[in-house]
Order: C-alpha cells, then sequence, then structure tokens
C-alpha cells in the first residue's frame, strides 16, 4: 500500500485557498501583497521566480510577463528570450546546485495537470540521490526546502551573469 505525505500549503491552494486574484503568475509579476515574492531574475519580456511548491532545489519557472495563455501566443521575439533564459538558468542551476539533470517543459490545459493558466516554463533540478529511506519503506518521499532560501541564491547567480 503507497502512502503519501502531502504539503500542507500546496493542498490549501490546491483545493481553492488561492490568493483572491486574477492570475498568480500576473499577480508575481506586480508585487501583489498577497502573492510570495520570489522572483529571481526578470528582463523585459521575462520573469523567472523559484516554484512556490518545488519538487527539488531550484525549481524554478520561465514566464512571459505579458499575460499568454497558449504556447501559440508566444511571439518569435518572446520564444527566443525564453530559449536563451533556459540556457542561462540551466547553467546556474548546475553551479549552484550541481544536478544529476534536469526536466523541464509545459503543462499546457487542465488535462495536462495545469492548475495556472498563464504560460510558464518548468526547469527542475534532479539529483541521483533523490530516492530515500522512505521512498523505500513508506512509498513516500519528503523534500525540505525553503523557497525564499533558494530565491536569495539565485539572484546572486543572476546578477553576476
Amino acid at each position: 500500500m503507497k502512502r503519501y505525505l502531502f504539503n500542507a500549503e500546496k493542498i490549501k491552494y490546491v483545493t481553492g485557498a488561492k490568493p483572491d486574484v486574477a492570475c498568480i503568475l500576473c499577480a508575481l509579476r506586480d508585487g501583489h501583497a498577497e502573492v510570495p515574492r520570489l522572483e529571481v531574475y526578470r528582463t523585459e519580456l521575462m520573469m523567472i521566480s523559484v516554484n512556490r511548491y518545488p519538487f527539488n532545489p531550484g525549481h524554478l519557472m520561465i514566464f512571459p510577463l505579458r499575460h499568454v495563455e497558449e504556447y501559440e501566443e508566444l511571439t518569435d521575439e518572446e520564444a527566443l528570450e525564453l530559449f536563451h533564459l533556459t540556457a542561462q538558468t540551466i547553467s546556474i542551476l548546475r553551479d549552484e546546485f550541481h544536478p544529476d539533470g534536469f526536466n523541464i517543459g509545459f503543462n499546457l490545459g487542465k488535462g495536462s495537470g495545469a492548475s495556472i493558466a498563464h504560460l510558464h516554463q518548468h526547469i527542475v533540478p534532479r539529483f541521483g540521490n533523490e530516492v530515500g529511506f522512505l521512498d523505500v519503506l513508506a512509498g513516500t518521499r519528503v523534500f525540505v526546502v525553503d523557497p525564499v532560501v533558494v530565491m536569495k541564491r539565485l539572484r546572486k547567480r543572476f546578477r553576476k551573469k
């Protein structure tokens, strides 16, 4: 029998206890008081933020500042900026966290598991030692990371680039 441990804050978000904003990423972009400010880096077109409910240290999201819901709505300039920021982000995450690999991608539409309509790309560092004793004994995984600490570490790295 597999058991699951839940992040209490994430379950509140998933079940509806969200900030009262039209779009969480637009609210993050605008510095809305109800949305934790986890911005790492910003260009004229894109923003990079630590994921509030990360899978691993360094789990980031890159999204257009303009509210875009569909991948096909990106302008050529936005798509190129996203591509360049992805490469820069991977390099910074390699230097800061020394992961063994990355998962990079989008959840497009509710059927994919997307919980935010604003288009965003996830970059998740992956580590060879992710499986712990709870995975083996109880079929669960516990990971503790403070997104604010991660944000501060990565802000320093992006300033150097």
